[in-house]
């Protein structure tokens, strides 16, 4: 039998941050707004396109921000609502469609592939769209095709709130014009090498001989070729709240002593935050385990703010087992899980100090790689020093 049709859309918040803001103080509207920190150590978390329109990017220093655009507004960012805002239109999606990936807090791939037979697939994207905005107040655009990569690309040229659907085989007519920076994963670097050899549209690299890209760029160049032809076949992941890391522990002996039972709470969560930063996510929920020493298990869940700081997770862990733990009673098995995990976004940590933390922990999370995880831990995670004498 033939294989179907594929059908694969990409959803994208525009400006989710700003879009937010927005919709919490209307008055800023069609001004060039900055999120992020505004003094000498501060971080463009995002802004609005009225900014971009100065040279204003994510990740660049507040100072260079107010240079380019004096007039600027900066908003210090609201990451509590933005978690919340991202889970809503993730519901809505969840509710709507069979298969779904969220690729970050404001991204999401989803495989209509088969639903032809029974809804227009456009009408339908168009329809979904549509509820998002109406349900929410925030701008989304979205790309249709046959893959992951030309839907990407076709949001983003139809940005901000629209929409454009490449039909099947018209890949090329809509990629070729484009130039190779418009490819995703294609950084400066790869731009420069390109550039060097005459290749500056997208119809250049893709009737260049694979061989020669090969030659310049080693395996990647194969990549780069098909990536040109719109040729791409990575799946659609599913999304599952479900997903979690977690570690707990057995005690040879059971114990109600409260500040080794933090320590330990402190072990295990920086492990979890270890996990966590190496597969590049943040983790939108936490669950405490207490098993006593009769065998009766309890555990306490609460949903929090996107996250991969492990002084953020250690605090709402030890306000768990607070609420969870029986005093006086002995504690057999003390465990931490972290759930709801959606890739890290790198706005996410770009809020006043918090990009300097999160290069600290990964900083620590290098030297635990190269000499051993019990080289470091935080003070509060070490047993008390022996008295002298």
């Amino acid at each position: 039998m033939d294989q179907p049709l594929r059908y694969i859309a990409h959803f994208d918040l525009d400006a989710f941050f700003v879009s937010v803001e927005v919709l919490k103080n209307p008055a800023l509207k069609g001004k060039p707004i900055v999120v992020g920190g505004d003094g000498q150590r501060g971080i463009v978390a995002a802004c609005s396109y009225e900014a971009r329109k100065f040279g204003i990017q994510s990740a660049m220093p507040s100072i260079t921000a107010k240079r380019l655009c004096p007039d600027a507004i900066f908003v210090r960012g609201s990451h509590h609502e933005y978690s919340r805002y991202s889970r809503v239109v993730t519901q809505l999606i969840a509710d709507a469609v069979p298969l779904y990936e969220k690729a970050s807090i404001d991204e999401f791939y989803i495989d209509l592939t088969g639903m032809d037979k029974f809804f227009g697939v456009s009408q339908y994207t168009k329809e979904l769209r549509q509820k998002i905005i109406r349900e929410t107040g925030l701008p989304i655009s979205y790309g249709l095709s046959a893959n992951k990569l030309v839907s990407k690309m076709a949001t983003n040229e139809a940005k901000p709130n629209g929409f454009l659907e490449v039909p099947h085989g018209k890949e090329r007519d809509f990629l070729w014009p484009l130039g190779v920076d418009k490819i995703p994963m294609v950084g400066k670097h790869t731009q420069e090498q390109l550039y060097a050899i005459g290749i500056h549209r997208i119809e250049q690299l893709a009737t260049t001989p694979v061989q020669q890209l090969e030659f310049v760029f080693g395996k990647w160049g194969k990549k780069l070729w098909e990536k040109a032809n719109g040729i791409y076949h990575s799946p659609v992941e599913p999304y599952s709240e479900q997903k979690s890391l977690s570690h707990e522990n057995t005690f040879g002996d059971d114990s109600n002593d409260v500040s080794f039972l933090h320590r330990e709470l402190v072990r295990l969560t920086e492990k979890n935050g270890y996990d966590l930063r190496k597969e590049e996510r943040l983790t939108g929920c936490i669950t405490v385990k207490i098993r006593y020493e009769d065998f009766t298990t309890v555990s306490k869940q609460e949903v929090i703010d996107y996250t991969a700081l492990d002084n953020v997770l250690i605090a709402k862990v030890k306000d768990l087992f607070g609420k969870l733990y029986k005093k006086g009673q002995k504690v057999r098995l003390l465990g931490v899980k972290f759930s709801h995990l959606v890739p890290l976004s790198f706005q996410m940590n770009l809020f006043d100090k918090s990009v300097e933390k999160l290069q600290l922990f990964k900083a620590v999370d290098s030297i635990k790689d190269k000499f051993g995880s019990g080289l470091v831990m935080k003070a509060t995670g070490l047993p008390p020093a022996k008295k002298k004498g």
